[in-house]
Protein backbone atom coordinates (compact mmCIF):
# COMPACT_ATOMS: atom_id res chain seq x y z
CA UNK A 1 0.00 0.00 0.00
CA UNK A 2 2.34 2.76 -1.04
CA UNK A 3 1.41 6.39 0.33
CA UNK A 4 2.49 9.77 -0.09
CA UNK A 5 1.93 12.60 2.40
CA UNK A 6 -1.61 13.51 2.12
CA UNK A 7 -4.62 15.12 3.64
CA UNK A 8 -6.77 12.64 1.81
CA UNK A 9 -7.78 9.31 3.09
CA UNK A 10 -10.82 8.80 0.73
CA UNK A 11 -11.04 4.95 0.35
CA UNK A 12 -9.02 4.06 2.99
CA UNK A 13 -10.63 1.51 5.48
CA UNK A 14 -9.97 2.37 9.09
CA UNK A 15 -10.93 1.00 12.60
CA UNK A 16 -10.92 3.27 15.56
CA UNK A 17 -11.66 0.59 18.99
CA UNK A 18 -12.84 2.58 21.59
CA UNK A 19 -14.29 5.31 19.38
CA UNK A 20 -17.41 6.57 20.52
CA UNK A 21 -15.52 8.95 23.55
CA UNK A 22 -12.75 10.32 24.16
CA UNK A 23 -9.70 10.11 21.64
CA UNK A 24 -11.51 7.75 19.74
CA UNK A 25 -14.07 9.56 19.25
CA UNK A 26 -11.84 12.70 17.96
CA UNK A 27 -9.88 10.62 15.60
CA UNK A 28 -12.58 8.95 14.01
CA UNK A 29 -14.32 12.45 13.57
CA UNK A 30 -10.75 13.69 11.80
CA UNK A 31 -10.28 10.79 10.06
CA UNK A 32 -13.72 10.67 8.62
CA UNK A 33 -13.16 14.79 7.95
CA UNK A 34 -10.65 13.45 5.51
CA UNK A 35 -12.67 11.12 3.60
CA UNK A 36 -11.93 7.70 5.46
CA UNK A 37 -14.79 4.87 6.28
CA UNK A 38 -14.07 4.64 9.28
CA UNK A 39 -15.97 1.78 11.92
CA UNK A 40 -15.62 2.89 15.76
CA UNK A 41 -16.20 0.28 18.54
CA UNK A 42 -17.17 1.19 22.04
CA UNK A 43 -19.54 -0.54 24.97
CA UNK A 44 -22.23 2.14 26.02
CA UNK A 45 -25.03 2.22 23.67
CA UNK A 46 -25.49 5.54 24.55
CA UNK A 47 -22.20 7.05 24.21
CA UNK A 48 -22.26 5.21 20.06
CA UNK A 49 -25.53 6.74 19.68
CA UNK A 50 -24.23 10.60 20.41
CA UNK A 51 -20.71 9.53 18.53
CA UNK A 52 -22.76 8.56 15.03
CA UNK A 53 -24.91 11.54 15.51
CA UNK A 54 -21.80 13.78 15.87
CA UNK A 55 -20.21 12.66 12.66
CA UNK A 56 -23.56 12.97 10.52
CA UNK A 57 -21.65 15.80 8.71
CA UNK A 58 -17.89 14.62 8.71
CA UNK A 59 -17.64 13.71 5.02
CA UNK A 60 -16.64 10.16 5.37
CA UNK A 61 -18.51 7.09 6.41
CA UNK A 62 -18.63 5.84 9.94
CA UNK A 63 -20.57 3.19 11.55
CA UNK A 64 -20.38 1.56 14.95
CA UNK A 65 -20.86 -1.54 17.05
CA UNK A 66 -20.94 -2.63 20.48
CA UNK A 67 -18.22 -5.06 21.37
CA UNK A 68 -16.31 -6.11 24.62
CA UNK A 69 -13.05 -6.11 23.99
CA UNK A 70 -11.51 -7.91 27.10
CA UNK A 71 -13.04 -11.02 25.83
CA UNK A 72 -12.50 -12.78 23.03
CA UNK A 73 -15.84 -13.34 21.94
CA UNK A 74 -16.04 -9.48 21.50
CA UNK A 75 -13.19 -9.15 19.05
CA UNK A 76 -14.34 -11.60 16.92
CA UNK A 77 -17.62 -10.11 17.00
CA UNK A 78 -15.80 -6.61 16.07
CA UNK A 79 -14.22 -8.04 12.94
CA UNK A 80 -16.41 -10.08 11.38
CA UNK A 81 -17.79 -6.66 11.62
CA UNK A 82 -14.67 -5.11 9.99
CA UNK A 83 -15.33 -7.64 7.69
CA UNK A 84 -18.82 -7.08 6.64
CA UNK A 85 -18.93 -3.17 6.75
CA UNK A 86 -15.34 -2.32 5.84
CA UNK A 87 -14.49 -5.06 3.12
CA UNK A 88 -11.24 -5.59 4.73
CA UNK A 89 -8.48 -3.00 6.42
CA UNK A 90 -6.02 -0.70 5.88
CA UNK A 91 -5.31 1.08 9.05
CA UNK A 92 -6.27 -0.19 12.64
CA UNK A 93 -6.57 2.51 15.61
CA UNK A 94 -6.42 0.44 19.18
CA UNK A 95 -7.11 2.64 21.15
CA UNK A 96 -10.12 1.33 23.92
CA UNK A 97 -8.92 1.27 27.64
CA UNK A 98 -10.71 1.43 31.26
CA UNK A 99 -8.33 3.19 33.89
CA UNK A 100 -9.01 2.73 37.75
CA UNK A 101 -6.95 4.05 40.64
CA UNK A 102 -5.91 3.05 44.08
CA UNK A 103 -3.46 1.56 46.43
CA UNK A 104 -3.21 -2.27 44.81
CA UNK A 105 -4.16 -3.90 47.95
CA UNK A 106 -7.25 -2.03 47.91
CA UNK A 107 -7.93 -3.42 44.11
CA UNK A 108 -10.05 -6.38 43.20
CA UNK A 109 -9.30 -9.38 41.29
CA UNK A 110 -12.09 -8.90 38.83
CA UNK A 111 -10.99 -5.14 38.19
CA UNK A 112 -7.22 -5.90 38.08
CA UNK A 113 -8.17 -8.32 35.58
CA UNK A 114 -10.70 -6.26 33.26
CA UNK A 115 -7.81 -3.67 33.19
CA UNK A 116 -5.23 -6.34 32.10
CA UNK A 117 -7.76 -7.60 29.47
CA UNK A 118 -8.75 -5.02 27.88
CA UNK A 119 -5.71 -2.77 28.02
CA UNK A 120 -3.42 -5.20 26.88
CA UNK A 121 -4.68 -8.63 25.78
CA UNK A 122 -7.15 -6.83 23.96
CA UNK A 123 -4.72 -4.44 22.10
CA UNK A 124 -3.22 -8.15 21.26
CA UNK A 125 -6.35 -9.85 20.39
CA UNK A 126 -7.57 -6.73 18.11
CA UNK A 127 -3.87 -7.00 16.37
CA UNK A 128 -3.93 -10.64 15.63
CA UNK A 129 -7.31 -9.82 13.73
CA UNK A 130 -5.70 -6.90 11.80
CA UNK A 131 -2.58 -8.31 10.87
CA UNK A 132 -4.56 -11.11 9.35
CA UNK A 133 -5.95 -8.99 6.82
CA UNK A 134 -3.18 -6.81 5.99
CA UNK A 135 -1.16 -9.83 5.31
CA UNK A 136 0.00 -9.29 2.20
CA UNK A 137 -1.75 -5.73 1.32
CA UNK A 138 0.51 -3.51 3.40
CA UNK A 139 -1.49 -1.54 6.35
CA UNK A 140 -0.90 0.52 9.72
CA UNK A 141 -1.52 -0.44 12.80
CA UNK A 142 -1.37 2.56 15.37
CA UNK A 143 -1.68 1.74 19.03
CA UNK A 144 -2.71 4.29 21.68
CA UNK A 145 -0.46 4.11 24.53
CA UNK A 146 0.04 6.22 27.44
CA UNK A 147 2.88 8.33 28.90
CA UNK A 148 2.12 6.20 32.43
CA UNK A 149 4.52 3.68 31.13
CA UNK A 150 7.14 5.96 31.37
CA UNK A 151 5.98 8.39 34.75
CA UNK A 152 5.11 4.96 36.64
CA UNK A 153 2.58 6.71 38.83
CA UNK A 154 1.69 6.27 42.65
CA UNK A 155 -1.49 4.22 42.69
CA UNK A 156 -2.22 2.84 38.97
CA UNK A 157 0.49 -0.23 39.11
CA UNK A 158 -1.97 -2.30 37.23
CA UNK A 159 -2.95 0.47 34.85
CA UNK A 160 0.63 1.05 34.56
CA UNK A 161 1.77 -2.89 34.23
CA UNK A 162 -1.48 -2.66 31.25
CA UNK A 163 0.40 0.60 29.21
CA UNK A 164 3.94 -0.76 30.01
CA UNK A 165 2.85 -4.03 28.03
CA UNK A 166 1.82 -2.19 25.35
CA UNK A 167 5.28 -0.24 25.10
CA UNK A 168 6.77 -4.07 24.61
CA UNK A 169 4.46 -5.24 22.81
CA UNK A 170 4.52 -2.48 20.05
CA UNK A 171 8.60 -2.53 19.83
CA UNK A 172 8.38 -6.44 19.39
CA UNK A 173 5.42 -6.49 16.87
CA UNK A 174 7.18 -3.52 14.60
CA UNK A 175 10.15 -5.74 14.08
CA UNK A 176 7.98 -9.29 13.25
CA UNK A 177 5.92 -7.50 10.56
CA UNK A 178 7.66 -4.28 9.17
CA UNK A 179 9.26 -6.44 6.61
CA UNK A 180 6.00 -7.66 5.61
CA UNK A 181 4.93 -3.61 4.73
CA UNK A 182 2.78 -3.31 7.59
CA UNK A 183 4.14 -0.48 9.92
CA UNK A 184 3.62 -0.58 13.36
CA UNK A 185 3.73 2.87 15.73
CA UNK A 186 2.66 3.16 19.23
CA UNK A 187 1.48 7.16 20.73
CA UNK A 188 1.99 8.17 24.29
CA UNK A 189 -0.71 10.65 25.58
CA UNK A 190 0.45 12.96 28.62
CA UNK A 191 -2.75 13.85 30.35
CA UNK A 192 -5.87 14.28 28.23
CA UNK A 193 -8.92 15.97 29.08
CA UNK A 194 -11.29 12.96 28.90
CA UNK A 195 -13.40 10.84 30.78
CA UNK A 196 -11.01 8.70 32.10
CA UNK A 197 -9.59 11.31 33.80
CA UNK A 198 -11.23 12.79 37.04
CA UNK A 199 -12.67 16.43 37.66
CA UNK A 200 -15.40 18.21 35.97
CA UNK A 201 -15.54 19.14 31.92
CA UNK A 202 -15.21 22.45 33.68
CA UNK A 203 -12.24 21.59 35.94
CA UNK A 204 -10.53 20.04 32.95
CA UNK A 205 -10.61 22.74 30.45
CA UNK A 206 -9.30 25.41 32.89
CA UNK A 207 -6.17 22.92 33.08
CA UNK A 208 -6.13 22.92 29.35
CA UNK A 209 -6.00 26.44 29.11
CA UNK A 210 -3.06 26.67 31.61
CA UNK A 211 -1.10 24.06 29.80
CA UNK A 212 -1.98 21.10 32.40
CA UNK A 213 -3.81 18.96 30.41
CA UNK A 214 -4.21 17.99 26.27
CA UNK A 215 -7.08 17.62 24.30
CA UNK A 216 -8.50 14.58 22.71
CA UNK A 217 -8.04 16.81 19.24
CA UNK A 218 -4.36 16.83 20.62
CA UNK A 219 -3.79 13.35 19.91
CA UNK A 220 -6.47 12.96 16.79
CA UNK A 221 -3.89 15.75 14.93
CA UNK A 222 -1.14 13.43 16.59
CA UNK A 223 -2.84 10.21 14.72
CA UNK A 224 -3.09 12.05 11.35
CA UNK A 225 0.85 13.34 11.69
CA UNK A 226 2.06 9.22 12.01
CA UNK A 227 -0.37 8.60 8.95
CA UNK A 228 0.50 10.97 6.55
CA UNK A 229 4.18 9.98 6.07
CA UNK A 230 5.48 8.88 3.31
CA UNK A 231 6.40 5.30 2.67
CA UNK A 232 10.24 5.85 3.61
CA UNK A 233 9.45 7.02 6.90
CA UNK A 234 8.58 5.30 10.04
CA UNK A 235 7.26 6.39 13.07
CA UNK A 236 7.84 3.89 15.72
CA UNK A 237 7.06 5.55 18.95
CA UNK A 238 5.45 9.37 19.42
CA UNK A 239 4.96 10.90 23.18
CA UNK A 240 2.72 13.92 23.58
CA UNK A 241 2.35 15.57 26.71
CA UNK A 242 1.13 19.01 28.21
CA UNK A 243 3.81 21.54 27.84
CA UNK A 244 4.18 22.05 31.90
CA UNK A 245 2.83 18.25 33.08
CA UNK A 246 5.96 17.04 34.90
CA UNK A 247 6.93 13.33 34.03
Amino acid sequence: MHREPTVSLEDYRILVTGGTTGIGRATALELATHGAHVLISGTDPQHLKDALESFANAGGKVEGILADLGTKEGVLELFAAVDERLGGLDIAILNAGIAEKGPLVEMSHEVCNDIVNVNLSGYISCSIESLKRMKGEGGQIILIGSMSAEECGKNSATYVASKSGIRGFSKSLRKEVNPLGIRVSLIEPGKVGTDMQEGSPEEQEKAEQELTMLTSEDIARSVMYVLTQPDRCDVVMLQIRPRLQEI
